[in-house]
């Protein structure tokens, strides 16, 4: 059985461990392992982790099994890109899954609680930034109502990558 909770503060070590080694399998392929390894540690870090989840701008929500992290999602009040036409709109910041849990109802649990999150906070929409590689996520989004808006650019470390933004209404 899934559980999905808020994140606390004690939990950052232990996403920061999960963040950074799921982030690494899904995209270590696409960028050299100097660029790897900068990213990582400038966002996955468990101070950064702490801040993030301390943050009454952002709500960071945890899927396990009642014990194992399964995985996790992000949503934070951001700047909206000017191609988001709801200026309201609250960014999916993270939404990652263990890649044994695959295709379990994982991620479909964890958006449907983020875009209920995003309600409470009162957004009218959410939106997100994708890689355009990234075919199994862009999939996803699109399944679950999500369509093209725009594009930018994700700093990979050094390396420039081009993220499709997607959004949603709530």
């Amino acid at each position: 059985m899934v559980v999905i909770r808020l994140a606390q503060p004690t939990d950052a070590l232990d996403l920061s461990r999960f963040a950074a080694r799921v982030f690494e399998e899904t995209f270590a392929d696409s960028t050299s392992a100097a660029d790897m390894a900068a990213y990582l540690a400038a966002h996955y870090s468990p101070d950064i982790q702490r801040a993030e989840i301390e943050d009454d701008r952002t709500t960071t929500l945890i899927a396990s099994d009642g014990g194992e992290m399964l995985g996790y999602a992000q949503i934070r009040d951001n700047d909206v890109p000017e191609c988001v036409a709801d200026r309201g709109a609250i960014e999916l910041v993270r939404l990652y899954v263990d890649p044994a849990w695959h295709g379990r109802g994982v991620a479909i649990a964890l958006l449907t609680r983020a875009e209920t999150s995003a309600r409470e906070r009162r957004a009218g929409a959410m939106w997100l930034g994708v890689w355009e590689h990234n075919h199994r996520a862009n999939a996803f989004y699109r399944k679950h109502g999500y369509s093209d808006v725009g594009e930018h650019v994700f700093m990979l470390g050094a390396d420039a990558q081009r993220d499709l933004i997607l959004a949603k209404p709530l």
